[in-house]
């Protein structure tokens, strides 16, 4: 479809399910001025003001408002020492604690060592924080690209930590400061506005890889393990990229990239996710992959859709996992029923020619929040 001369695509098939709502707001999307190509990602779902799940590419003029409040999120794996033969997942659910509470180290130094100047916002450094946020331990289910799989130095008796988070409440301020001025509306390249934006944006990146690299250093402490990271990819940035004969930019909003190598495309705690390798040259998906297996039903409906289970067997995933979330309202909104089901995300890039699978990965214990 054309809107705006906007090429406007969505990838999925006929088995996975798009909320009408989500289709409207990237249409919508794809009307702002200078839009050129809007896509819509096979987890696609609505979101505030603009969906998520999607990339979007505009020429001389770029959307804070697409990039949203959690600038620099996105997911981080981390190789450990743990053995997959060695479980010991009733002493490390009972250790693992105090993601949620500010770290107690020297916020500062740990900057300093990734070359991050302070921000204010250091309390919070090495949180997870709420929403979908989270720090999963892994193992490795299945191997289906071997020499893919070990160019990243992982191994198959070793247990992986995922780590999902971003800038927390700097990445807020950063979006604040723009709607309070500009509320949903664009900045020209080579404005003042833009390169002031432009400045903190590349700040707020930087401070949220190495928040996530300090929420895995705590997730290894706390069960006694070391290990060292394998990879970190954004999912919520905005980024100048070769446009014809000259440049444009591309906003991921809930969209992982496919021009920086292997990517984990997390499942929903209760299901599978999946490490794979994009394919770089395909313009068809924005240079873009689904971040996760994408909401089926808004929060309000998922409480209310599983109120009828308890607390206590929504700790358990059918996967033999363990859930860490003493926030029951959380609970119930992060469910693994609330989600898509993430085969038919990832079969539907495969499908697209957008990647192939290198590994399955099985989650063991999912860390939220505790009280």
């Amino acid at each position: 479809m054309n809107t705006n001369n906007a090429d406007v695509r969505i990838i999925a098939s006929d088995g996975n399910w798009i909320e009408g709502d989500a289709v409207r707001q990237l249409e919508k999307t794809a009307e702002w001025e200078g839009m050129r190509l809007a896509v819509g990602m096979p987890d696609l779902h609505p979101g505030k003001g603009a969906p998520v799940g999607a990339a979007f590419v505009s020429e001389g003029i770029f959307y804070p408002f697409l990039v949203g409040g959690d600038v620099g999120c996105g997911m981080a794996l981390w190789r450990t020492d743990l053995s997959a033969r060695k479980l010991k997942l009733d002493r490390w659910e009972s250790r693992l604690r105090g993601l949620e509470s500010s770290w107690e180290g020297n916020a500062k130094r740990w900057l300093e060592q990734d070359g991050v100047e302070p921000t204010g916002f250091e309390e919070a450094l090495g949180t997870i924080g709420g929403g979908n946020h989270f720090a999963e331990l892994q193992k490795v289910e299945e191997v289906v690209d071997a020499a893919a799989f070990e160019a990243l130095g992982l191994d198959r008796g070793s247990l992986l930590i995922l780590v999902h988070s971003g800038s927390r409440g700097l990445g807020e301020s950063i979006l604040r400061r723009h709607t309070d001025r500009f509320a949903a509306a664009g900045l020209r390249e080579g404005s003042d506005e833009a390169d002031d934006y432009l400045q903190r944006h590349g700040h707020a990146m930087a401070w949220a890889r190495s928040n996530r690299r300090l929420i895995a250093h705590r997730f290894m402490e706390s069960i006694g393990a070391d290990g060292d990271q394998a990879l970190d990819l954004c999912h919520n940035n905005v980024t100048q990229i070769p446009w014809g004969d000259g440049k444009a930019w591309l906003h991921r909003k809930g969209a992982a990239p496919a021009d920086l190598g292997a990517v984990v495309i997390p499942g929903s705690r209760g299901t599978m996710s999946y490490l794979v390798m994009p394919d770089p040259d395909q313009p068809r998906g924005a240079w873009s992959l689904a971040h996760g297996a994408g909401r089926k039903w808004s929060r309000g409906d998922a409480r209310e859709r599983l109120e009828r289970f308890s607390a206590a067997s929504l700790t358990r995933t059918d996967l033999g996992g363990r859930v860490i979330c003493e926030d029951k309202r959380l609970l119930y909104e992060e469910a693994p029923q609330a989600y898509k089901n993430i085969d038919v995300v990832i079969q539907d890039l495969i499908d697209a020619g957008l990647c192939r699978t290198i590994a399955i990965l099985r989650p063991l214990i999912s860390y939220k929040i505790r009280r």
